[in-house]
């Protein structure tokens, strides 16, 4: 079946082309890589030119993501606490259930101020099945957040839930475990930030963990 001519040997590009187009293309991705590329993904803008298009800036909430991840990567994988004895945890335990049977629904308004870098981790004590009401709302910027639990009787973080940049959530806080449940906020802000947490429900010991 015919379709098309072969081009004659005339009609081919010649070494010297080849090697035009090459270096054109590679002065072009360079171009593209320098002024584009590094500025919106690393933050790095030796031109001047990522900044002055607003890349720049991209890349660094990008850098500021990936350190905000490592740095909850870092948290989460940290050696657990030693377990204790399973005599001290039954106690415990039944500490924990006695106080529950006997706690009355509360209601709090935490204030939590926050300077620019600063982190703070508030929590507090509830069983199993517990169903906490919350709200907290930010002014002064946005913060990172993760709400999570930790086992009575040591043991790792299990996280609820987590964002980053919010200045405001709401919902409910069920204890999935005897344990210690509350929040982790942080400031990545350049400006102090002031958080303000209502909770309601039967829980106790609602305190900052140093």
């Amino acid at each position: 079946m015919y379709n098309s001519d072969m081009p004659s040997r005339e009609e081919l590009p010649t070494t010297a082309q080849l090697l035009k187009s090459t270096a054109i293309a590679a002065v072009a991705a360079t171009a593209i890589l320098v002024t584009i590329v590094l500025p919106s993904e690393y933050a790095v803008d030796p031109t001047g030119i990522g900044r002055t298009l607003g890349l720049t800036q991209m890349g660094e909430i990008k850098m500021q993501l990936a350190r905000e991840a490592a740095d909850d990567r870092s948290r989460d994988t940290a050696p657990a606490p030693a377990p204790r004895s399973s005599i001290g945890g039954f106690i415990l335990a039944s500490i924990i259930g006695t106080a529950h049977a006997q706690t009355a629904e509360r209601t709090d308004e935490t204030v939590i101020p926050l300077k620019p870098g600063e982190g703070v981790e508030w929590k507090m004590t509830a069983p199993n099945g517990t169903a906490i009401r919350y709200s907290w709302r930010s002014e002064g910027g946005p913060i990172n957040y993760d709400m999570h639990g930790t086992r009575a009787g040591g043991g790792r973080e299990t996280s609820y839930k987590t964002a980053r940049g919010v200045a405001f959530d709401e919902g409910v806080l069920t204890a999935g475990f005897d344990g210690s449940h509350g929040w982790f906020f942080r400031n990545r802000t350049s400006q102090p930030v002031t958080v303000t947490l209502r909770t309601t429900g039967a829980y106790t010991n609602l305190r900052p963990m140093r």
